[in-house]
């Protein structure tokens, strides 16, 4: 009886136009209220929520990501995924979304990887003669590829709330981050030699070397992230499920 209403409460604030946040709030009030259930659980609960340490992980991803963008570590990105792949038909394209890779094995979300790979490479292939749709939609769909590859925050938050390991997580999207990756790049050549984009000039190997250099720190923080979580130098804890009920 009690878990009709808890469904039928939520249901009929959802059609009365209740925001969805505070449906839920409500109809668990009422369906605790209705169990005869101290209410002294709802504090218990919210603490034992966030009473996890990997959750620690994501201020530390954010900080990275915000660190990239002040330096200037994006457009170093950009400009070495240029190098490597702009000789080719639609290398802007390319760039975009190796730039994305590599930008989402740091900061771990795709908004911070659209925001700061956007903001640099939409204007340029714009000025590249690209079209602004296809720059826009190569840019938000390589960002997907952000919670994918690991670091990962969504990962990070899905493993804490359920107590996989998120070192395992992280394995597990390695693979699949970087085979989402190349077909993306795939689609962007074909569509690129349909439409007829243009290509960069090849670099020579010592503009390369340069690019790299500049790119260096920022590909050494994935190695790092990537190495020591493979390497088991260090790993994300494992999530420990919330306790029924405090001491107190």
């Amino acid at each position: 009886m009690e878990v009709f209403i808890l469904f039928s409460v939520f249901i009929v604030l959802l059609l009365i136009g209740i925001p969805i946040a505070f449906s839920l709030g409500i109809a668990s009030l009422s369906y605790l209220l209705l169990a005869d259930i101290s209410l002294t659980i709802i504090p218990q609960r919210m603490y034992g929520g966030i009473d996890t340490f990997v959750l620690l992980c994501i201020p530390g991803f954010v900080l990275a990501g915000n660190l990239m963008n002040v330096g200037n570590i994006t457009d170093h990105i950009v400009r070495f995924s240029n190098a490597l792949v702009g000789h080719i038909r639609g290398g802007l394209g390319l760039a975009n979304v190796g730039g994305s890779m590599i930008f989402g094995g740091i900061s771990g979300t795709a908004v911070a990887d659209a925001a700061s790979i956007g903001s640099v490479m939409i204007p340029g292939m714009s000025r590249a003669g690209y079209d602004k749709p296809f720059a826009a939609a190569v840019t938000a769909a390589s960002s997907t590829v952000g919670p994918i590859i690991p670091p990962s925050v969504p990962m990070i938050i899905a493993g804490s709330l359920s107590g996989v390991s998120v070192g395992r997580m992280f394995l597990a999207g390695a693979i699949p981050g970087l085979l989402l990756g190349l077909a993306m790049m795939i689609t962007v050549y074909i569509l690129a030699v349909k439409r007829g984009y243009p290509r960069e000039k090849r670099s020579t190997f010592r503009q390369l070397v340069l690019e790299g250099r500049s790119a260096f720190w920022a590909l050494l923080m994935t190695f790092i992230i990537l190495y020591g979580i493979v390497g088991g130098v260090f790993t994300p804890p494992k999530p420990r499920s919330s306790p029924a009920c405090m001491p107190w």
